[in-house]
């Protein structure tokens, strides 16, 4: 009697240990939909992403941006005198290392910076193209230059990826395009808990902060004029709602199985 209950009981902690391992095999075969990106795309070709009329194309320059500002003209030697301080150096802070970026024009807190020959001016809230505008018009208001032609850079192009991802942090670029799979890259890619059909971008433009819900499955981000970000783009990836469940069952699991374990070996130790 003593035997076959014992039998018995060892026949239901193998059930239990079934069960744990069909429960296991099932969260594992999940539908892996819903961790790719860009479903049911086919070989095709896709053209550059759309421009809506209604969507802010300029990043806005703010405080504590770095702008590289070139004067051009056909006479060279009267356009050094507003290029001095464009000097090129290494750097070791973009994403990746072995590039050169130019030193530039700092943006205080007051949203100035001092260029050379003209003084101080107020950039805060002016585009690229705005700001080359309006020195090219000082420029040939005070007849220093003749056609002078005036190039802007950033040269602290970041962007922001937190939320559910591996490396969350803050991203500076050595150019100027980048687009949202990098940025994705950068940050080691999204983990199995970020939710891919809902990832937030939120953008600063001179008309204010808009936000976009991006879905990573539709293959309509590729056409998105939000597959290309801008400098100081954030974006957020949302953990999905079940997380503290499944890390909680993560962790149980193999605390049951250990336990389950040591109860077998106990009794087929006693059994001998």
């Amino acid at each position: 009697m003593k035997i076959f209950q014992t039998f018995r009981f060892v026949r239901i902690l193998v059930n239990v240990l079934l069960l744990l391992s069909g429960i296991l095999f099932l969260q594992s075969c999940g539908d892996t939909r819903k961790l790719t990106y860009f479903n049911n795309v086919k070989d095709t070709l896709i053209s550059a992403p759309g421009r809506d009329a209604n969507i802010p194309t300029e990043t806005v320059i703010q405080v504590d941006d770095i702008l590289s500002i070139t004067v051009s003209s056909a006479n060279p030697e009267a356009s050094i005198a507003f290029n001095s301080p464009n000097e090129s150096t290494p750097s070791t802070n973009s994403a990746s290392a072995g590039n050169t970026l130019t030193i530039g024009y700092l943006v205080n807190q007051n949203g100035d910076i001092n260029f050379p020959v003209i003084g101080k001016m107020h950039v805060e809230g002016m585009t690229k193209l705005q700001l080359s505008e309006n020195i090219t018009k000082q420029i040939l208001e005070k007849k220093l230059l003749v056609d002078p032609i005036v190039t802007i850079r950033y040269l602290n192009f970041r962007v922001s990826v937190i939320g559910e991802v591996n490396r969350p942090g803050v991203y500076t670029v050595p150019n100027e395009k980048l687009s949202l799979m990098e940025a994705i890259g950068l940050a080691g890619d999204l983990s199995i808990y970020g939710k891919r059909h809902n990832v937030l971008l939120i953008r600063e433009t001179a008309q204010g902060k808009i936000t976009r819900r991006i879905d990573l499955h539709s293959p309509d981000i590729l056409t998105s004029p939000y597959y290309y970000l801008k400098s100081n783009d954030i974006v957020y990836v949302e953990p999905i709602k079940d997380r503290v469940a499944l890390e909680r069952q993560t962790r149980l699991l193999p605390i049951v199985f250990s336990i389950t374990s040591m109860i077998i070996i106990i009794v087929d130790t006693l059994l001998n």
